[in-house]
């Protein structure tokens, strides 16, 4: 299923977030990207594209039960750190600038960087 890509003032998780994907939804702040270049908006969305293969190889809700257990198990290591060393977001943030990479992207590829 194609991800539904919704524009707007998204008052989600905090002044600083841009993109959230809630699938099959990816919601993006309009504001943010008004004043970026294309190449921000097309990495964001590669990004968030890989959360949504995520989100439905884990049946959804299962996705969602597991970063907030992964959250509160890294936070105890890296604290404030925590989301940035999530396996889900290590993933994404390291494969948002290869646009082949969903296509050749292997299924439970997040593992590798739990």
């Amino acid at each position: 299923m194609e991800a539904i890509i919704k524009m707007g003032e998204w008052k989600l998780f905090g002044a600083k977030t841009i993109g959230v994907t809630l699938y099959p939804y990816i919601f993006l702040r309009k504001s943010y990207f008004d004043k970026m270049p294309a190449e921000v908006l097309k990495r964001t969305l590669q990004h968030e594209q890989i959360h949504i293969k995520q989100q439905t190889e884990l049946l959804v809700i299962p996705f969602y039960l597991w970063y907030v257990v992964e959250t509160i198990i890294k936070f105890v290591g890296y604290g404030a750190y925590a989301y940035e060393n999530l396996s889900f977001e290590r993933e994404a943030y390291q494969n948002e600038n290869d646009e082949n990479y969903l296509m050749t992207r292997k299924p439970w590829a997040f593992l590798k960087y739990f």
